[in-house]
């Protein structure tokens, strides 16, 4: 029965290794690509777009842009909501402020709660239902934005798995190839016998 050397049997766990990473690492890959196409297409089929540059130019506290949403928001001006950095600013930097303006700092259970004691307060009952659906609509950009981002690590993940995996294929090419012991080393031949001189007896 042949028997394989050690180094035989570390490349060959290493390629095995290598090949599992490499495949593991593809289809990281595309899970983060599938997530990625999946919610950019939800947010473009929402068509929502950002105010215009103009209108932050006259940014004022209690209006549709305030001094707020220069710094996170303005940088998206004009353009339509398609990835989840933009939705992250869309759904906590414009939403929950026109949110917290509307309701005077109260959340929607608050609001809702006072409504439930004042049954013919039309104006509240409004205001509960236009929080409502501002708070539905943040919840659901949140949630877009929580899957871009595990997109994002996923690929990163993928990018390490192909690294770890071309490293174990690289080692287990060196065991293979540039690994392997002279098959025959040179012998040294020792005298098998010597030559004896008998000394010359003289009279």
């Amino acid at each position: 029965m042949r028997r394989f050397s050690p180094r035989t049997l570390l490349a060959a766990a290493s390629a095995a290794l290598a090949a599992v990473l490499l495949i593991a690492g593809g289809l990281a890959l595309w899970g983060s690509a599938y997530v990625h196409n999946t919610v950019q297409g939800q947010l473009a089929s929402q068509q929502i777009f950002f105010p215009p540059a103009a209108a932050f130019a006259h940014a004022k506290a209690g209006t549709e842009i305030t001094p707020s949403m220069i710094p996170s928001v303005s940088q998206y001006a004009g353009q339509q909501m398609l990835t989840g950095q933009q939705a992250e600013a869309y759904a906590d930097h414009f939403i929950a402020v026109h949110i917290q303006d509307m309701g005077a700092g109260k959340t929607y259970s608050q609001l809702s709660a006072e409504s439930l004691a004042q049954p013919r307060n039309t104006a509240l009952a409004a205001t509960v239902g236009t929080v409502f659906k501002g708070e539905t609509l943040r919840s659901m950009l949140l949630n877009a934005y929580g899957w871009w981002k595990v997109s994002q690590i996923v690929y990163i993940v993928s990018l390490v798995l192909f690294g770890l995996g071309a490293v174990a294929g690289l080692g287990a090419a060196y065991l293979l190839t540039f690994g392997r012991r002279p098959s025959s080393a040179g012998t040294v031949t020792q005298p098998g016998s010597h030559e004896t001189i008998t000394p010359v007896t003289t009279a």
